[in-house]
This record gives structure tokens, sequence and C-alpha cells, in this order.
């Protein structure tokens, strides 16, 4: 019994002199992950690549050659189609307003024959009758043929409308001056060019006459 108390006694003192690990606890996880590249199952050697350019062949050569010897022809090829379609289209700008005028004035001309005042066809009639007359009386002559009905079915019509005869013949009129004038300015370019070399030949032949008694002077003055 007394053996007991002594030991109870003694425990305490004993497990206070027993040295030993205390671990305590944190809120950090440890990270056990692991990217695949750090494997080595994963890893892949680095490897340099280099170009090596193919080397030409007889036949790219003799291609390249073809494309620098047809190169001027399709070039030229190319400005003579740019330049025919640019022609065609600044033709066709300019008849564009022309056909344009022409159909307008056949829709109204044939809007106006669908409902023509009640006038129309008598005096049509006598315009028509004054041509007919015009070729009668110009038998045996072209320009007879042609002035005459035309004086006439010009004089019939200036009776009925002759508002737009008046408008027609001052459009004539300005269009028969613009075309004398033209042809005027055109002779006279052409009548300049023709007597420019006459007149430098004949320029020529005065300095070369204006020279020839001064080069005679000075003997005609030796001789003296």
């Amino acid at each position: 019994m007394y053996k007991q108390v002594v030991w109870v006694a003694a425990l305490p003192g004993a497990i206070g002199l027993m040295s030993g690990t205390v671990y305590a606890a944190t809120d950090d996880k440890p990270n056990d992950t692991i990217n695949t590249d750090e494997l080595s199952l994963y890893t892949v050697p680095q490897s340099n690549f280099r170009y090596v350019e193919p080397e030409i062949g007889h036949m790219e050569k003799s291609v390249t050659n073809l494309r620098k010897l047809v190169e001027p022809y399709t070039t030229w090829c190319q400005q003579t189609r740019l330049s025919a379609v640019e022609k065609v289209q600044g033709a066709f700008g300019k008849v564009k307003p022309k056909f344009d005028s022409v159909l307008q004035l056949g829709n109204e001309t044939f809007t106006f024959l669908q409902s023509p005042p009640a006038e129309f066809y008598p005096r049509a009639g006598v315009i028509g009758f004054a041509g007919v007359l015009g070729l009668f009386f110009a038998r045996g002559s072209r320009v007879k043929k042609l002035i005459y009905p035309t004086g006439l079915m010009a004089v019939s019509y200036s009776m009925y409308y002759p508002q737009q005869a008046a408008s027609f013949a001052k459009n004539t009129g300005d269009s028969l001056y613009d075309f004398a004038l033209q042809g005027y300015v055109s002779a006279e370019k052409a009548f300049r060019s023709a007597t420019a070399p006459s007149e430098r030949k004949s320029m020529k032949k005065l300095k070369t006459e204006e020279r020839k008694p001064d080069e005679k002077s000075p003997a005609v003055e030796t001789k003296s």
C-alpha cells in the first residue's frame, strides 16, 4: 500500500521531467499539385529548326523566263484594252444625250399622235402636198429636187406654226454659223501651214542676198 502511494506521488514529477515534441495546428494546407511540364514523361526536348529554300528547277526557270518575255505584250494588251474601253465610254457618253433626246421626241410624238388637235391632219396634208408640188416643179435637176420640196414645205410649215419655224430657223442658223466658222479656222490653219515653208525659204534667200554684197565690197575697195 505504501509503495502504491509513493508511485502515484512521484508520477507527476516524472512526467514533467520527460521531453517531447508538440505539433501545433496551422490553417495553411500544403500544395501537393505538380504541373505536367514538370514530369519527366511530358518533357519535350527543344529543337532548333532552320528553313532551307528549295532549289529552283529547270521548269521554274523556263516559266520565269517566259513570263519576262511575255510581260511587255501583256502590259501593251492591258493598256490598249483600257484605252479602248475609255474611248467606248466617251463615245457612249457623247451619243447618250442625243439618243435620249431622240427617244424623248419619239415619245412626245407618239403621245401627240394619239390625241392630236382637230386641225393637225389638214395642216399635215397641206405641208405634204407642198412637198409633192416641189418635186413636180423640180423635174430634171437633183439640186432642185432637194431645194424646191424643202422650201415649199418650210414655207407652208411657217404659215401654220410660226413660232416653231422661227426657233428652228434660229437654231439652224446658229449651227450653220458655227460650222462655217470652224471651216474658216481650219482653212486658215491649213493655209498658214502651207505658206510657212515658202516664207522661210524667201527669208533665207533675202539673207543670203544681203550677205553677198558685203563680202564683195572689200575686193572692190582694194581694186580702187
